[in-house]
Order: C-alpha cells, then sequence, then structure tokens
C-alpha cells in the first residue's frame, strides 16, 4: 500500500526537537528543505552541545559542532536555532529535560512537533541513550505545554502561555510502522544531503563513515517507493486532536 503525503499544507510552525548536533541531517533536513521553501516555519531546538562525540576536548568539540549545525541549518532554511547545555552521551529523562522542552514549545508555538523514537531496538541495532532521552521526554513535553499547571512558573513569570500541539511526527522506516511520506525529489534532496556535509570536521572523526551523497539519497530512495515517488522521508505522523482510533473504530462496528 502506498503511503499518504503529510498534509503540510495545514502547518505553519514545525519544531524539531533532538538530542544532537547532526541528528536531524540523517535524512529528516530532506524534508525541512521542503517545508522551508514552502514558507513553513522550522525551528531546531538541540538538547546538547554534542561534546562527547568527537576526540577533541569537550569545550573545542562543542564550539565546533555547533558551528557546523549552524551551517547545516543555513543550508535548509532553518534560522531559528536553539541549543541547551545538557551533558552530551548521559542525557537524562526526567523533570529537568521537560521543563526545557516545555518551554521552548510554548516560546516558539508549532503546530508540528517532531521529535525522536524512544524505543531501546531499531532496525539499526541498540538506539543510543541519549536519543531515547530526548525521544520521550518530548513526546511528554508536547502534553506539558499544554497544561498551565505543568511548569506553571513559565506562564507566571515569564509570560508563556499554554500551547497546543496538534502533530507530532517522529522519523519512520518502511515497514517499521511509517504512516505517511514527504516527497523530496530533487532540491530538498540536494540541501538535505548538504546539510549532513557540513558537519565535516565530525564525519570524519568517524572512521569508515559512509559519504552522505551516498547514503542519505540511498534511504530516500526507498521511502520514495513506500510513497511512489523518486525520494521521500518517511514519518509516523500522530494527530493528537482526532479521537483515538479505539473510539472510532468502536462506533464503526
Amino acid at each position: 500500500m502506498t503511503l499518504p503525503a503529510l498534509p503540510e499544507e495545514s502547518f505553519r510552525r514545525v519544531l524539531c526537537v533532538v538530542a544532537h548536533p547532526d541528528d536531524m541531517e540523517y535524512g529528516t533536513s530532506a524534508a525541512v528543505a521542503r517545508w522551508t521553501a514552502r514558507g513553513i516555519e522550522v525551528g531546531y531546538l538541540l538538547l546538547t552541545r554534542g561534546e562527547a562525540g568527537m576526540p577533541n576536548p569537550p569545550a573545542e568539540t562543542a564550539r565546533l559542532r555547533v558551528a557546523e549545525q549552524q551551517a547545516a541549518c543555513s543550508i535548509v532554511g532553518v534560522k531559528q536555532l536553539t541549543v541547551l547545555e545538557h551533558p552530551d552521551g548521559v542525557l537524562v529523562y526526567g523533570l529537568d529535560l521537560r521543563r526545557d522542552i516545555c518551554r521552548e514549545i510554548r516560546r516558539f508555538k508549532p503546530d508540528v512537533v517532531l521529535g525522536s523514537g524512544f524505543q531501546v531496538e531499531t532496525p539499526f541495532g541498540f538506539d543510543q541513550a541519549d536519543h531515547r532521552a530526548a525521544g520521550l521526554a518530548t513526546l511528554d513535553a508536547i502534553r506539558d505545554a499544554g497544561n498551565r499547571w505543568v511548569f506553571p512558573e513559565q506562564v507566571d513569570d515569564d509570560g508563556l502561555e499554554p500551547h497546543s500541539v496538534r502533530w507530532y511526527l517522529v522519523p519512520g522506516l518502511p515497514g517499521s510502522g511509517a504512516t505517511h511520506g514527504v516527497d523530496v525529489t530533487g532540491e530538498p534532496l540536494r540541501r538535505g544531503v548538504a546539510s549532513l556535509e557540513a558537519h565535516g570536521a565530525y564525519l570524519a572523526a568517524l572512521p569508515g563513515h559512509p559519504a552522505p551523497a551516498d547514503i542519505i539519497p540511498m534511504f530516500a530512495a526507498m521511502g520514495g517507493k513506500a510513497v511512489g515517488v523518486e525520494h521521500a522521508v518517511l514519518f509516523r505522523a500522530h494527530d493528537l486532536q482526532a479521537p483515538p482510533e479505539f473510539f472510532t473504530e468502536t462506533a464503526q462496528d
């Protein structure tokens, strides 16, 4: 069955929440390039500076990786980049992390939040702990942001109003629960590849890492087959304002 396209015509603002510099660039940034070209405002929230990802001293690595992320953002049209300083490699799920993500949701007021998966095991093996913590904290922070009585100091002291998100997206793979796709054929894919190439120093520190121009089109071609186009990025999309499937299926029985 061919996957449908995301209803991106209704998207106005998308907030992407990830653990590290470069997390957005393994395919997802090609979809971001398409969205920004269509006038959708996209912001990135990085929870760490990626300081544990290279053999360089952590402070030097953090400066380098944030600079590379800024370059990657420019390539795909992202103007809003917020980088927090939670510790890389030992990111902890908890109230502090939820609070920080909630604050950015209330500030940026997205109708779409894109997070990372929080499963232990993925088609590529066991996922990295920071990714899992980031994904679960993002999911919970979406609900926190809409509740005036959760982290009320953000409302009372900082003047940030509660905000309810419509869509929650997680990157997907063919046959692994993806529900929708985004056609990135052509320029969006080229920008997506270039955005990963912007992390040149980081990639050079990873022995045997394949060239972005090889791996990003390969995965996008797999997604394209699922959507019926040449290249696509896949997502598992949740409409948070739709009735739960259980109730709609029960009503039809």
